[in-house]
């Protein structure tokens, strides 16, 4: 541990960012410091080390012999210290971080929350709101709520409902619509990004995707609903993006077929991680507030 003594653990991070991302502007960003700042911690550890980690090559660092030599073992540090601080903040009672895509925490997850704080007002929750695959073993995350295939090997993972899509439009374009081809003759909203195809539930009436007419592209699946709430087209939606949507009569669904998808939405925690209060509370208010805002007819799309 003596040679720790030689220099700072800032510059080491920075260092590490900066190997890592290859560029100190991303370094910069990652860590909340300036661009100078990160160059500034850099070349003070070359200092305090007295070697150089980087050459500077039209204003970039291309790593050197040391600084390649280096970077597995400083990646592999900083993830264990970014474990270790994850076990202080794991296993709490009173507090609760949930991973959540985007569009599910948008659309449905912030119209529900405040019941579970109202019925659990002794646990905070905090929501992260990314696309990214979490280790909810070695992060600070105690729950992720995912779409996907499963299982999920290694981890605790609980399918919480079946994914079931449909059309849906404004209430405008619902009255051009009296059979299920009559879909092709408006625009369809299309995300590029979309798990699962039309075909999903055009193949329930024998139809196929050539009869889909051109529309307007969005690269995220609130904005293709936006779009259809606005009256530019038809969306294939699924229900938890569109369940308030729907409510609220922004849009309709001219059909009542909703066929499954592949995918599922499951509840992931880690296998090392403590079971908590918390973490039980909100498993069972999940699992509730689903079946009641989706509002089905049967349960069979459900896990038992």
């Amino acid at each position: 541990m003596k040679n720790l003594n030689r220099v700072h653990l800032s510059g080491l991070r920075a260092v590490e960012a900066v190997g890592r991302l290859g560029s100190v502007k991303a370094a910069a960003k990652e860590l909340g410091v300036t661009v100078g700042a990160v160059s500034q911690q850099v070349h003070k550890t070359e200092a305090e080390l007295g070697v150089a980690l980087f050459e500077r090559r039209n204003r970039s660092l291309v790593p050197t012999a040391h600084g390649l030599a280096m970077q597995p073992h400083l990646s592999s540090a900083m993830d264990s210290l970014e474990a270790a601080i994850a076990i202080t903040r794991r296993g709490r009672e009173d507090a609760l971080t949930i991973s959540v895509a985007p569009v599910f925490a948008g659309k449905w997850l912030v119209w529900h929350l405040k019941a579970f704080s109202k019925a659990h007002p002794g646990i905070r929750v905090r929501v992260e709101a990314t696309v990214d695959l979490v280790d909810p073993d070695t992060s600070d995350v105690d729950l992720c709520i995912r779409v996907g295939r499963g299982p999920y090997p290694g981890l605790n993972a609980e399918k919480l409902l079946s994914q079931r899509v449909f059309p849906v439009c404004s209430p405008v374009l619902a009255k051009d619509i009296r059979t299920p081809a009559d879909i092709g003759k408006l625009p369809i909203i299309r995300d590029p990004g979309q798990m699962f195809s039309w075909s999903v539930w055009l193949d329930l009436y024998g139809l196929d995707e050539s009869i889909l007419q051109d529309g307007p592209t969005f690269s995220d699946g609130s904005l293709c609903l936006d779009a259809a709430i606005a009256g530019q087209g038809v969306f294939l939606a699924w229900e938890t993006l569109a369940v308030y949507a729907l409510n609220a009569g922004q849009v309709v669904a001219p059909f009542p077929e909703r066929p499954a998808t592949v995918y599922s939405y499951w509840l992931i925690s880690g296998t090392s991680a403590p079971k908590t209060r918390a973490k039980a509370a909100f498993g069972a208010w999940l699992k509730q507030a689903l079946r009641a805002s989706i509002g089905r007819m049967d349960d069979r799309a459900f896990a038992s």
